[in-house]
């Protein structure tokens, strides 16, 4: 997870191993430890930007939420989102990203690393 300011200048660059889980999940949790983040330090504005359609149009209500994994994780994440005075979760492109891409493959790096 990429955090910025509100003008774009980096302030952290958080990724961790969450195990096996599906894409949706691991997105699910990604935004539920990127919101934690957020109010630990005392934010009450956020704007996250998700490469993951689904997770973002079932936070926004398009989408329902049927996969009993997520049904949880959905729950959280919206928990977290109503205690912010403004929250957006917006979709952007995989190749818009790339920050985020790019620490989570550090983080699978640095997990087969300590396996070998």
């Amino acid at each position: 997870m990429y955090v910025t300011t509100p003008e774009g200048a980096p302030v952290a660059e958080l990724y961790g191993y969450l195990g096996r889980a599906s894409n949706n999940v691991a997105e699910y949790q990604a935004l539920i430890h990127a919101l934690r983040y957020a109010l630990g330090r005392g934010a009450t504005d956020v704007k996250v930007f998700s490469d993951s359609e689904l997770v973002v149009r079932q936070i926004g209500g398009q989408y329902r939420v049927r996969h009993p994994d997520m049904v949880p994780l959905h729950g959280k994440a919206k928990g977290l989102l109503s205690r912010f005075d403004k929250a957006s979760v917006s979709h952007v492109r995989r190749e818009q990203n790339k920050d985020a891409d790019r620490l989570a493959n550090r983080a699978l790096d640095e997990k087969a690393s300590k396996l070998e």
